[in-house]
């Protein structure tokens, strides 16, 4: 009887550690392959997490981290990884202490889950033009593509390697003499949202992107929370965050200093709110351009409040060519404290990049803007307050309440700028306003209005 609870004992023995060596296998499978041989297989991730989530170490599947080696066939088959992972969360971790170097590149989804890239390293594309590689685009570095429920966040720092970019010929003043020579310019935008929803950017650092630092096309539900942007003042289309056709937006708690817009709003764009941004040296916080080579652009709903802008071109602003259609209404900019800005308000109907814009009939008509609660100094070499509307299509319901604008030196104040505006004060303001004309104009281009 002993002896047959022996046999007994040594096969159930058997059976549990068969079973455990083959759970342990399906677990980290291949987790011990080295850099140099995948056998077609990718590495797979990390353990599982206690909330479910997968981690992608890109040097796990193969990246150097030197700043030097091209890291981006590892990147990609860790974003491959983690996409096609049915865990809740899967994580691709760019550690820190290592710099990657990555070229142009497309991150394709859908994916199975949610996805994070954490960024705790630097990373960073070719260095100019000269080391761009002739088969891959110019105009976008890093392009998240088709994208549901993403999170960009780290510690580390994302650097855009500009200098060489800024400084080519066809940019502003980079020719012999200041001068703007001929050529192709383009340049690409450091970070690409496309056709992408449920996106979240927190936390990051980025610096010295060739062109845009973020850009969101065609996406819908965006959250960026404690990043900071930066590059130098003259660095020529460094816009902060660009969106486009995008709604549902929240900008919240970041610094932007850079040589264009801190955050600039293109077309089809609805839904957004901008609260606590500290902005420059930059150009602002601008809607526009919007209208150029005659085309048609709808914003509305968006808000900008509770931040701070200094040391810039521009305030808040609003900027459109001649020759477009469409609108721009409901805006409301309120609680913003303005230091040294060249242009603390201003709508621009006439925005042109050169000295032969001929004039037009048509324009994008603005309507339904709120100031409110702005306050600060202006530089003195610009009126405080421009309001520049179209000929032929005037700004209409321009609502101005506790403005208060002083000369950032002397005792001279600048007066406001009106042409063709239509709006009311709700309080005095300082300077005061008397160029703004009462009530609404004779006719007004509502078919425009009522096709956004």
């Amino acid at each position: 009887m002993r002896h047959s609870q022996y046999i007994l004992a040594f096969f159930f023995t058997l059976i549990l550690t068969t079973q455990a060596r083959h759970h342990h296998h399906t677990k980290h499978k291949h987790s011990s392959h080295s850099n140099n041989s995948y056998d077609n297989e990718a590495p797979s991730p990390s353990p599982s997490d206690d909330d479910g989530s997968e981690i992608f170490n890109v040097r796990t599947f193969g990246a150097i981290g030197d700043g030097i080696a091209d890291d981006t066939k590892s990147f990609k088959m860790a974003w491959d990884s983690a996409c096609q992972s049915d865990s809740a969360i899967n994580i691709v971790l760019v550690p820190r202490g290592f710099s990657f170097m990555v070229q142009s590149t497309i991150f394709t989804g859908p994916c199975q889950g949610g996805l994070v890239l954490k960024v705790d390293g630097t990373l960073m594309p070719p260095d100019g033009p000269e080391s761009w590689p002739n088969n891959t685009s110019r105009r976008q570095w890093l392009v998240f593509y088709r994208i549901n429920n993403m999170s960009l966040q780290g510690s580390g720092v994302i650097d855009g390697r500009g200098q060489n970019w800024w400084d080519l010929p066809c940019k502003p003043h980079k020719g012999p003499n200041g001068t703007t020579l001929p050529g192709p310019c383009d340049s690409p935008v450091a970070l690409r949202f496309f056709m992408s929803s449920n996106l979240s950017v927190q936390g990051l650092r980025i610096k010295n992107s060739p062109q845009f630092h973020f850009r969101f096309d065609g996406c819908k539900s965006v959250r960026v929370d404690s990043i900071f942007i930066t590059s130098p003042a003259l660095s020529p289309n460094t816009d902060g965050i660009h969106i486009e056709n995008t709604n549902d937006v929240r900008i919240y708690n970041s610094v932007i200093s850079n040589g264009d817009d801190c955050v600039s709003i293109g077309t089809g764009c609805y839904d957004v709110d901008i609260k606590n941004i500290t902005c420059g040296p930059s150009h602002g916080i601008s809607i526009g351009s919007l209208g150029n080579h005659n085309s048609r652009a709808c914003v509305s709903n968006i808000t900008v409040r509770e931040s701070t802008i200094k040391g810039s071109d521009n305030g808040v602003r609003i900027k459109t060519w001649q020759g477009g259609s469409g609108s721009v209404s409901k805006v409301t900019f309120s609680k913003i404290h303005m230091e040294s800005v060249r242009n603390p308000i201003i709508i621009d109907q006439f925005y042109c990049l050169s000295k032969d814009c001929s004039n037009k009939s048509s324009a994008v008509f603005v309507s339904d803007i709120v100031y409110s609660n702005i306050k600060g100094t202006y530089d003195i070499r610009h009126p405080p307050m421009r309001f520049a509307c179209s000929d032929s299509v005037p700004c209409t319901n321009l609502t101005l309440s506790d403005i208060e604008l002083l000369p950032a030196q002397g005792d001279l104040f600048n007066d406001p700028f009106c042409w063709n505006a239509y709006g009311n004060l709700e309080t005095l303001t300082i300077p005061p306003v008397s160029c703004l004309i009462e009530g609404l104009p004779q006719s007004l281009p509502g078919n425009d209005l009522s096709r956004c």
